[in-house]
């Protein structure tokens, strides 16, 4: 067990302990809900409830047919959230997400404006194939995804909790895509790259979805409950180790810090919510996996969904066919010797 933070007290280790045994006894549930429905992709089910856990956003990155947004919609209903599906499309307007005032007339003629709320106002939004649309409307979910509200007409207008946003995105190389903003990919707490399933699960979805029957998803926990975990998750205790390994990954991975492989290939590096993003996964990871505390091993293996988006490869990196995953390989890699 890693250490616990100065000022925690036995009462509060015991209560901490417990809370967690909790929690990965309603994890566990809910792993096993969503496999009786999502078959093989271990990888990309933990990673996108790692995020939801975190209480953060996630990008599932992948080409069309690799259940995406059937996932996402497992979620939903296995999390206990309400949720809404926007299918982004070059028309869709600002509008269409955050909704819009109407004009309504009373029966003696007086005329006022009311605010219909769009589909952003629920608890799980599944953005489907988000850079399809246009950068203008993509943008329309920075706020939304950041403060938690949305301003239409100059108001204010406070948005469900907990609130989450899962987009699917195909890859660039495709036709009809734009590039999602900086400022919007920042917003992700991890892009979850989706590939093609194992042999035994394609075998399997083969077998089992093109039958009289197919599997629908249950319920494993309320949503007051995921709260709670989220809540848990934030008091979990952080070895300083780890902390100073967050802080080394994220700061080597900048150019202008003492790297030269890195000032050679990278334009620009994580800012500091790439490291906000890392301590909250590092500690759901480790719950995730029965776990009171993070390890070194959790950075690792979260680096790459956590900082691929966050970073940009110079021109001659890409002309040389060098990749981010490569980049951040070596930055997680431990040096022999």
């Amino acid at each position: 067990m890693g250490r616990i933070d100065a000022g925690t007290t036995p009462t509060d280790e015991k209560a901490i302990i417990a809370a967690a045994e909790q929690a990965l006894a309603d994890i566990s549930a809910v792993r096993q809900a969503v496999s009786d429905v999502i078959f093989g992709q271990e990888s990309v089910v933990e990673q996108t409830l790692l995020a939801v856990l975190s209480g953060g956003h996630a990008l599932l990155v992948g080409v069309p047919g690799l259940a995406k947004t059937k996932l996402v919609s497992t979620l939903g209903t296995v999390l206990g959230l309400t949720s809404n599906r926007i299918q982004f499309t070059p028309d869709l307007m600002p509008s269409d997400i955050l909704g819009s005032e109407v004009m309504d007339q009373d029966e003696g003629g007086r005329r006022s404006f009311r605010f219909v709320p769009g589909p952003v106002f629920t608890q799980l939004l599944m953005a489907d194939e988000i850079n399809r649309a246009s950068p203008r409307t993509q943008s329309a979910l920075l706020q939304a995804m950041q403060e938690y509200h949305v301003t239409v007409a100059g108001a204010a207008h406070d948005l469900p909790r907990p609130f989450h946003v899962l987009a699917t995105q195909n890859p660039l190389e495709q036709e009809g895509t734009y590039p999602l903003p900086e400022a919007q990919l920042d917003r992700f707490l991890m892009q979850v790259d989706v590939p093609y399933p194992e042999m035994a699960a394609e075998r399997r979805i083969l077998l089992e979805t093109t039958g009289a029957r197919d599997a629908s998803a249950r319920p494993a926990i309320t949503m007051e409950r995921l709260a709670a975990i989220q809540a848990l998750i934030r008091q979990m205790p952080v070895p300083e180790s780890v902390v100073d390994a967050i802080l080394a990954l994220v700061r080597a991975a900048r150019p202008g810090h003492g790297n030269a492989r890195i000032d050679e290939v990278v334009s620009w590096g994580p800012g500091p919510r790439a490291g906000q993003a890392l301590m909250l996964c590092a500690r759901a990871r480790a719950l995730y996996q029965g776990r009171l505390a993070p390890s070194i091993d959790d950075v690792r293996a979260l680096a790459e969904p956590i900082l691929q988006h966050r970073m940009a490869l110079t021109f001659s990196a890409r002309a040389e066919g060098t990749s981010i995953r490569d980049v951040i390989a070596g930055l997680v890699t431990p040096k022999a010797g």
